[in-house]
């Protein structure tokens, strides 16, 4: 995960937090965690954690998602996970609904979660990432794979994964039409939405799109703004929200199936500390005090709102918001 040291440290934190509630563990197991697929349309399908329904009502993390798409000519994966074995599941429910190749998998951001699982792919499986991606695990990867043991654990098979990165590269603002045979998906990069390089998945006829990070789950999660762009982000989910039709599902980076009407829970609390923020600039506050100001509970009820918020959001907001003066 492209971040600073001092933002390392409170991610840290954050683990530390939640893995205090789950007996020191980590915020979720790869060596635990089960996934379940669901039918969205013909040949269409998601695929999360089979707790996430649960873990989201409570405002706990959940465990990594993605989907498949099967067309005539073969299978497009969205997002290869964690590990061998989390991988493997993704595989096996590929498997169980047919037995065309995968031909294609997008990674929707170069998150471990959602790219280690490239080598395990086919040899003959077509990679597409964007450029973004790319260039960050070929300058970073053995300080990511180090972070993500840090926090994942060790013995999660994080320690046997190597580079591999994508065949096709999706550039800034770019997107790409996947023809599967009798579907056609399109692979687009909508804006800085968390890394700079994040792209979203959306197959037409079925109206579905996966989002990864950008969007976590539902009400109560909240977007993480790691990299510290509240500007840009924000404007990057106005424009997903006003893409998609209003009864288009989508498939979120960590979380069960959700529809249109629940990203504006996200556009909400970003536009809030937009405004609560510029209010605080507006009469002179530093950051310190507009982080005491600016607390925004009617946000609250997510695991992490205690360390996103004040941390990385409020920060953010600041950081943007003056240099806009």
């Amino acid at each position: 995960m492209r971040m600073g040291n001092s933002k390392r440290v409170l991610f840290a934190a954050a683990f530390c937090f939640v893995g205090y509630v789950y007996a020191q563990e980590p915020v979720w197991d790869g060596n635990k965690v089960e996934l379940v697929s669901e039918q969205l349309a013909d040949g269409v399908f998601a695929y999360y954690p089979s707790n996430a329904k649960e873990l989201e009502r409570n405002g706990m993390p959940v465990a990594t998602s993605g989907g498949f798409v099967i067309g005539e000519k073969g299978v497009l994966v969205i997002d290869t996970m964690l590990n061998k074995r989390l991988h493997t599941l993704v595989q096996n429910m590929v498997r169980k609904e047919t037995d065309k190749p995968v031909i294609f998998a997008v990674n929707t951001s170069f998150h471990g979660d959602h790219s280690y699982g490239n080598m395990y792919l086919p040899k003959e499986t077509i990679i597409i990432q964007h450029a973004h991606a790319k260039k960050y695990i070929d300058e970073h990867f053995k300080e990511d794979t180090e972070f993500m043991i840090q926090n994942f654990g060790k013995g999660r098979g994080i320690e046997e994964i190597v580079p591999t990165t994508g065949d096709v590269l999706v550039s800034k603002g770019g997107l790409i039409t996947l023809d599967l045979g009798g579907k056609s998906v399109e692979i687009v990069d909508f804006g800085f939405a968390q890394t700079g390089g994040d792209l979203f998945v959306w197959e037409p006829k079925s109206k579905v799109l996966w989002s990864g990070n950008p969007i976590i789950t539902v009400k109560p999660a909240l977007p993480w703004l790691l990299d510290g762009h509240l500007l840009e982000t924000l404007e990057t989910l106005k424009k997903v929200y006003a893409f998609l039709p209003k009864e288009a599902r989508v498939v979120p980076g960590h979380g069960s199936v959700m529809g249109r009407e629940d990203i504006q829970w996200h556009i909400d609390h970003l536009e809030t500390i937009k405004k609560q923020v510029q209010i605080a600039i507006d009469e002179g506050l530093s950051l310190q005090q507009t982080v005491a100001r600016v607390k925004m509970p009617e946000f609250g009820g997510y695991a992490l709102f205690g360390w996103v918020h004040p941390s990385l959001k409020v920060p953010a907001a600041y950081k943007d918001l003056s240099l806009a003066k």
